[in-house]
């Protein structure tokens, strides 16, 4: 593993460490939270591009109200949609419904809080670059993509394309941590230049594609072509059975890393469930892909070890 990849990993660590007990205890009972009730569900998708802590912060709930969003292809009032009640001043917004069809929640947020209590749609996150997003239920298309910083947690599922780049743009995520509970869907990471993605279930295809560094854990199993076209970062896989690799990887050691017992142990510490016998565990890293710069890595388990679930 590189020194830089090895740097942003122990970088995104601390910052889930300094973050894991807010997490668990949110919202604090100081703080002034702005709500917002979901009350109109629609089979036209809605999109708040832009609606975020920070610039809800100085605004008066009138203000708020009158916030521009699209219902489909017309601009309508973000208060059309939700019943707003609290206070922006600490930059902290909790969402309250089926919001499955309500998209790009939190994307570009610079800093502050959101919380959704339930199942969220697509681009949540997207170009994210600071500040924590906790969605208690399932995530679509496009979570965390082109992220640069901040940190998401998803307790469900997600959809295609975690953290990855959008068509025609040459990098994904550029920077911070992407959690997700359960499972995932294809081309997670794709084009990922740093930062740090964990999904605790499995994943489709091609996750890692192109990836130029950054980390992806996957503690179940993956679909076909794991890091096919990957330069450089680090892609671990620890469920069974184990994929096929291309071609253009090669067996390169077996080891024990370090930075990944301290990546686990603070990913347990957020309440990440995988099986303990992975931090005594030996690994088998294989180079590839050759096809490309061929310094990225793949991580298997070779060996358990005595620690019990």
């Amino acid at each position: 593993m590189s020194l830089l990849n090895a740097w942003d990993c122990l970088c995104c660590v601390v910052y889930e460490h300094v973050v894991a007990e807010d997490e668990l205890n949110w919202p604090r009972l100081d703080l002034m939270v702005l709500k917002l009730s979901y009350h109109r569900a629609s089979p036209i998708p809605l999109e708040i591009e832009g609606f975020t802590p920070d610039w809800a912060r100085d605004r008066s709930l009138a203000e708020i109200e009158e916030f521009q969003v699209f219902h489909g292809n017309q601009s309508r009032r973000l208060g059309e949609f939700f019943s707003i009640s609290g206070d922006a001043s600490d930059q902290e917004i909790a969402f309250e419904g089926d919001l499955s069809g309500v998209h790009y929640i939190g994307a570009q947020m610079k800093a502050g809080r959101i919380r959704v209590h339930g199942p969220v749609g697509r681009h949540t996150g997207s170009e994210m670059a600071g500040g924590e997003m906790i969605v208690d239920g399932d995530a679509g298309l496009f979570l965390g993509a082109e992220m640069h910083g901040g940190q998401i947690h998803v307790r469900g599922n997600a959809g295609n394309l975690v953290g990855a780049r959008y068509r025609g743009s040459d990098r994904g995520m550029t920077g911070g941590t992407i959690l997700v509970d359960g499972n995932a869907g294809n081309e997670v990471g794709v084009a990922m230049r740093r930062g740090l993605i964990a999904i605790g279930g499995s994943v489709g295809d091609v996750v890692g594609f192109n990836m130029i560094a950054g980390t992806i854990l996957v503690f179940g199993t993956c679909g076909r072509r794991p890091g096919a076209g990957m330069r450089r970062g680090t892609i671990g896989v620890f469920g069974l059975p184990k994929p096929e690799l291309l071609p253009s990887f090669r067996l390169a050691s077996q080891f024990q890393p370090q930075f990944l017992r301290v990546i686990l142990k603070s990913l347990a510490a957020r309440g990440l469930r995988f099986d303990a016998s992975l931090l005594e565990s030996t690994f088998s890293a294989h180079r590839g892909d050759f096809v490309s710069l061929g310094r990225g890595e793949i991580l298997f388990r070779h060996s358990c070890g005595t620690s019990a679930t």
